[in-house]
């Protein structure tokens, strides 16, 4: 049962109603209509709650010790009126769909921006990021973007979406740190277009080698999708178009690790 402000009896049905919605959060269609997502694991739960992400609900399979890291989570979470949930093994191995889970998972409200709350400040870096797949390419690029304190990432068009399960494991915790703004192709493209600053976008048709450019800032690096790349309306809207060269058999870069770079280079005076 959940618990709101005290002990709680400990949820041991694979049937159980609450687990069915917190497990349905696989799913993207749930999570599009209940606006929740799931986090596994102590870690990515007091990280969230230290930047200000309190949980809906924290579901533990342990045993809540006074004066311990679980404790102040479910301390943090009652404290918002989410509700602490107590299931077992059984119970927890279902939600998160593998054996040996982490023994805490925590559901938390998604946080996006819309494209007219975008104000780049004058000395930050954003990612746009243009029909992506792959979870792990996601994940791995707001890793990135926290990891060199760029301001925050633009997915356009069909991306895969940033609060799936496998993407957030794949932030290690950065999904609570970057800001996302989420918009269809022809917003995409009219925010790449009216950018207050550079626009630099990866084309293997470019000429300019990656580091030949100025990225100064207001910066906003563009990135196409794993197979095809920017669009020709995303390339055209960007002010400067850059390549990665290759020294061998390779004709490309994995896209997180492009992203990678070049975000690398842009905030090189800064690191």
């Amino acid at each position: 049962m959940a618990d709101r402000g005290g002990a709680t009896d400990r949820i041991t049905s694979l049937s159980n109603a609450t687990v069915k919605a917190i497990r349905g959060l696989w799913l993207a269609k749930n999570r599009k209509r209940s606006g929740l997502f799931l986090a596994e694991g102590l870690k990515l739960v007091l990280d969230a709650i230290e930047a200000g992400w309190a949980p809906r609900q924290l579901v533990h399979a342990d045993r809540i010790e006074p004066a311990t890291p679980l404790a102040a989570a479910a301390d943090a979470c009652r404290a918002d009126g989410g509700a602490v949930i107590a299931v077992s093994e059984a119970v927890l191995a279902k939600i998160a769909k593998r054996d040996n889970p982490q023994s805490v998972i925590g559901v938390f409200a998604q946080t996006t921006l819309d494209a007219d709350d975008l104000l780049p400040g004058a000395s930050e870096v954003w990612v746009a990021l243009e029909g992506i797949r792959d979870p792990g390419n996601l994940g791995t690029i707001i890793r990135t973007c926290d990891a060199v304190g760029a301001a925050g990432i633009l997915l356009g068009g069909y991306t895969v979406d940033p609060f799936g399960v496998e993407t957030v494991r794949a932030t290690m915790g950065s999904i609570f740190h970057v800001p996302l703004a989420r918009m269809d192709a022809t917003d995409f493209v009219a925010t790449v277009h009216g950018w207050p600053g550079p626009t630099i976008g990866t084309h293997l048709a470019a000429k300019h080698d990656y580091r030949e450019v100025d990225y100064a800032a207001p910066l906003l690096l563009v990135m196409g999708a794993e197979q095809s790349g920017l669009t020709e309306a995303a390339a055209a809207a960007c002010s400067r178009l850059v390549k990665l060269p290759m020294a061998g058999k390779a004709d490309s870069l994995n896209l997180a690790v492009a992203t990678g770079v070049l975000l690398y280079e842009a905030r090189r005076k800064d690191l």
